[in-house]
């Protein structure tokens, strides 16, 4: 079989996505089995641009500057399938934060009168789906790397990639997780993609949200678990801005105006 021309590229991001690949370990050279890396600035030695076009890109983080947004245009031209790995890419991820200030006012307090420089020009933080067509998403902060490999496989042989789409509070329960509201906290596996196997509750800390929303998430239930521990809408709401996952789902939204 001929390997598939794969390239990764980054945007705004921690890089974070691209290490879990390379922490795969053993299980690398089974990726690499499947496809051909021909530019991937982290894990390639002898850093170099790749010609003609590719069969897969996978871009990680967001768009946080015009050129950003010019660059992935370029990638998705010359690529026939794009992915977008982490919540960075699928989401805006925590980048999107600065879209809640004044970056005028906040560049010239750090920067002074060099805030005006063209290297510093910035815009309006976007995941890359507001900006390009995007194939298939591989959620999380950081993603699960088996995950990618999975979908990769998939994608192969020319199947849909399967997503869970429940609540981690599946998976949560499935690891016998005490449940986040008993210690007071506000936790978003009542309204959260799983797929992650329920990894913060795993180690004692509440679901973050950064595999976004379950696309037919039980708001009702997290509603009615928000009143039974004293939370409100707005503290629920409070959680959604790290990863802007946007607003809280409609019937909880619509039960708030009652």
């Amino acid at each position: 079989m001929i390997r598939p021309r794969t390239a990764f590229f980054d945007l705004a991001c921690c890089e974070g996505c691209q290490l879990q690949i390379i922490n795969l370990e053993e299980q690398l050279l089974d990726l690499l089995g499947l496809v051909e890396p021909v530019e991937w600035r982290e894990a390639i030695s002898d850093v170099h641009h790749a010609d003609g076009r590719f069969d897969v890109a996978l871009v990680e983080g967001s768009v946080t500057r015009d050129e950003d947004a010019e660059r992935l245009r370029a990638i998705r031209e010359r690529s026939d399938c794009l992915i977008a790995l982490g919540s960075c890419a699928t989401l805006g991820g925590v980048n999107k934060l600065k879209n809640l200030f004044e970056t005028d006012e906040v560049q010239r307090s750090v920067y002074g009168e060099a805030a005006s420089m063209p290297h510093l020009d910035t815009s309006p933080v976007r995941a890359l789906h507001e900006v390009v067509h995007v194939d298939y998403e591989v959620h999380g902060c950081p993603i699960e790397a088996d995950e990618l490999v999975r979908a990769i496989q998939a994608l192969l042989v020319g199947k849909q990639p399967y997503v869970p789409d429940y609540p981690v509070c599946v998976e949560c329960k499935l690891n016998e997780n005490p449940c986040r509201y008993e210690f007071g906290e506000i936790c978003l596996g009542p309204l959260t993609r799983a797929g992650c196997n329920s990894r913060c509750t795993n180690e004692g800390s509440w679901c973050f949200g950064c595999r976004g929303f379950v696309s037919d998430s039980n708001a009702h239930a997290a509603k009615e678990i928000m009143a039974r521990y004293g939370k409100s809408i707005e503290d629920l709401q409070s959680k959604l801005v790290l990863f802007n996952i946007g607003d809280v789902p409609e019937p909880v939204a619509e039960d708030r105006d009652e």
